[in-house]
């Protein structure tokens, strides 16, 4: 059985010419965003752009939620799948960039289906569930601050419709997560996600060892939780 291949530039080059579907608003937004402080490291890959939107037709999402935007490359990318009556809700703290993305979204003629919420993720978060009621999502993407990883995952789940997805990004954070003398507060809040998740039978699980590690989790039918069965 093959191991992980390792991907050379080349290589990296080569799966992008084959798979990589881009365009204009997509290119010019990536290169705006390489150009900022930290823009590179904070930025979603392309593949992992085209993965979400692919991911939100593939559960046939209409509703979905962001938390942490940045300048809204994967809002867009998951936006554009929506169908017209679809809804996104992104949530960000600093409104530098919703003011960035905006003009993207609207090149893309998706901007009216996107609802950017500036301000604390988790004050948010209380607010959704208030306006909507619990499981009122199809897709949440998690992709803020690492330090409320685990506060957000809750969080998401309970907004999630059961069969709904939780895409969680950064769950191998820079490959700090097997370094025990790495114990800052990011990393180990990235650490408690992942062993939750692991035992977490809520969910289905499956972490994806791309870009910085991305972990999909399923939620599951009540029907099917294994403690109910056994009752």
């Amino acid at each position: 059985m093959a191991s992980q291949t390792e991907f050379t530039p080349d290589l990296l080059a080569y799966a992008r010419d084959t798979s990589l579907r881009d365009d204009p608003v997509l290119t010019d937004l990536r290169d705006l965003t390489a150009r900022l402080p930290g823009g590179p490291s904070l930025q979603v890959m392309a593949e992992e752009g085209q993965l979400l939107g692919l991911l939100a037709r593939l559960i046939g999402a209409t509703s979905v939620l962001e938390i942490g935007t940045f300048t809204g490359y994967s809002t867009l990318c998951m936006a554009r799948a929506l169908p017209a009556a679809g809804r996104l809700v992104t949530c960000e703290l600093n409104p530098k960039w919703i003011e960035i993305a905006t003009p993207y979204w609207e090149r893309a003629q998706v901007a009216d289906r996107i609802d950017a919420r500036v301000g604390d993720a988790s004050s948010t978060l209380r607010e959704l569930r208030d306006e909507h009621g619990d499981g009122a999502f199809d897709l949440v993407f998690v992709d803020g601050d690492k330090g409320n990883y685990v506060h957000y995952y809750e969080s998401a789940l309970a907004l999630l419709r059961d069969g709904g997805l939780v895409v969680l990004d950064n769950t191998l954070f820079f490959g700090r997560v097997t370094d025990p003398s790495v114990q800052d507060l990011d990393t180990a809040a990235v650490r408690r996600l992942n062993e939750l998740l692991h035992q977490d039978e809520r969910v289905d699980i499956s972490m994806l060892v791309m870009a910085d590690g991305i972990t999909l989790a399923r939620k599951r039918e009540r029907a099917a939780l294994p403690h109910l069965m056994a009752e």
